[in-house]
């Protein structure tokens, strides 16, 4: 393995010193897109929306007549119309060939799982992203010998569910089993025995028993359950910190949810300094990664997914975050940074105008890099407050390091109250100094100067904000409650509806125990 890891090293760096010929973003999409097309013009999807007789055989601007034939899709409209006869054994529904793998998302914003097709193509397009992100690191300023250890990847169990024509299980337990045979078996921890176990308990007290045998060089995972694993590691070995265990650790790849409400906690946990890497990944696919140190999260636009972005505003999207009309949508060459813009995507898996529920806004037009600043489901804007999750993740972040407390956890409500509204923050954190007066004026403070809407509603509609303080078990627990307790399932930031009365409810009544 130590050779290996040297020659990955060896390779970066020899890699960094050629610069390799690149198209525009404009040629990888459209190229992109007339693949996708080519693929999907004798499946039912593309013979219902004539890709053969009204796209390909055409001379015209191939974009727009997309555009103008195929309709916006949501997960709704792609299940109920098209992956449900996948499902059910149906082969060339919206892609070619039959479906093997369905990936159950670990939505925040939907109580149930969805459903999403996972193709050969797309299993292909997800090794290929990787590979892209493993070059880009020799942009990064890591020790060769992080590249001669193990890669501890905490994701969901490789011990699918078989459903008759198809498997089902986490994105991230459908890739591990897929990895190529040589990083399953030489780097890839806590390794396929391991991964096999279904229950996420287990797996996690089979990783920290086996902790101090394995030499860890970078781990990859939610930032919520690798900051558990991590911290169970120290607490079993009654160590200071992680690099008492894994000295050669040295960097974190981190997807899922922003890593900022965690930093200052993992901080603690660390004996030396980390890597942060973020990547973009979902259960419709892997799509970017950060590719260089302080900048945002570059896109892949050629492996196997076309992107458009609808500008996220009130005249696109109602408050809860549905689609208003026919909105148009913009290529990633017609982008302008600063705005924020919903994600469509269609893939090697067969999604089509396929409205993801992601919320960016583009850090960098010229270099295709973007930040996720929410979900369309999980913006706050009962009153024109338009509170985004990157608003909240900031004043999370600014919280934690101004008062010096540990938040591992947070959700927001928004109700009404007296005629107006108001808004309820429920914060896991189990410091015993914990003052919830500054807690809330400093929250409040510091959204106020992120976000110009929410500092005028709060003269005016938003009349109060309420603080909470939450033991950081209580959301571990009511996941487990709910049946998300798991390494790919993550905790809304936003509850609406349903979900924020089961919530209020679960919390009540523990209050009252």
């Amino acid at each position: 393995m130590a050779l290996l890891g040297n020659l990955i090293a060896r390779s970066l760096q020899l890699r960094k010193k050629f610069h390799l010929p690149v198209a525009t973003p404009e040629t990888y999409q459209k190229y992109t897109l007339r693949q996708l097309l080519d693929r999907g013009q004798y499946t039912s999807f593309g013979k219902h929306y004539g890709f053969a007789s009204s796209l390909l055989s055409r001379k015209l601007d191939l974009v727009a007549a997309f555009r103008e034939v195929v309709p916006l899709h949501t997960y709704d409209d792609m299940y109920d119309q098209w992956w449900n006869r996948s499902q059910k054994g149906e082969e060339n529904v919206s892609w070619p060939g039959k479906v093997k793998y369905f990936a159950l998302s670990s939505g925040t914003s939907e109580a149930a799982s969805k459903h999403i097709p996972v193709t050969q193509d797309m299993i292909k397009s997800i090794k290929k992203v990787g590979f892209k992100q493993l070059y880009s690191m020799a942009n990064y300023k890591i020790p060769p010998v992080a590249f001669e250890k193990g890669i501890l990847m905490l994701g969901g169990t490789t011990s699918l569910f078989e459903k008759g024509e198809y498997y089902e299980g986490d994105m991230s337990g459908i890739s591990a089993k897929n990895m190529p045979r040589w990083m399953s078996s030489l780097l890839y921890k806590p390794g396929q025995k391991i991964s096999k176990r279904p229950k996420w308990e287990d797996r996690i007290r089979l990783i920290v028993e086996n902790a101090r045998s394995w030499d860890v060089g970078i781990v990859c995972g939610v930032p919520a359950w690798v900051q558990i694993v991590l911290e169970r590691v120290v607490q079993y070995y009654g160590v200071k910190n992680i690099h008492e265990i894994w000295p050669n650790l040295s960097v974190y790849i981190h997807g899922g949810v922003s890593m900022e409400p965690y930093r200052e906690s993992f901080k603690k946990m660390l004996g030396k300094k980390m890597t942060y890497i973020e990547t973009y990944m979902a259960s419709e696919g892997s799509f970017g990664f950060q590719a260089r140190p302080g900048a945002g999260i570059k896109l892949v636009l050629n492996a196997g997914i076309f992107f458009e972005f609808i500008p996220f505003t009130d005249e696109n999207f109602d408050e809860d975050g549905n689609m208003k009309g026919k909105p148009r949508t913009f290529l990633v060459h017609e982008v302008k940074e600063g705005v924020e813009y919903a994600v469509v995507l269609s893939t090697c898996s067969g999604a089509w105008r396929y409205l993801i529920g992601d919320v960016i806004r583009f850090t960098s037009a010229k270099e295709y890099e973007i930040a996720i600043v929410g979900r369309t489901k999980q913006f706050l804007s009962m009153c024109g407050e338009h509170l985004s999750v990157d608003n909240m993740n900031k004043a999370i972040d600014t919280v934690s390091k101004q008062l010096g407390i540990t938040i591992r956890e947070f959700t927001v409500t928004g109700f009404r109250l007296d005629n107006r509204f108001a808004h309820r923050w429920y914060i896991g954190c189990d410091d015993n100094h914990v003052n919830v007066q500054q807690v809330k004026e400093l929250l409040d403070e510091t959204l106020c100067k992120l976000n110009d809407d929410y500092e005028v509603e709060r003269t005016s509609a938003l009349t109060e904000v309420f603080v909470d303080i939450l033991p950081s078990a209580t959301f571990i627990d009511y996941m487990r409650v709910k049946g998300r307790y798991g390494a790919m399932n993550k905790f809304p930031r936003v509850l609406k509806g349903t979900q924020m009365n089961e919530w209020t409810a679960y919390v009540e009544k523990i209050k009252v125990v």
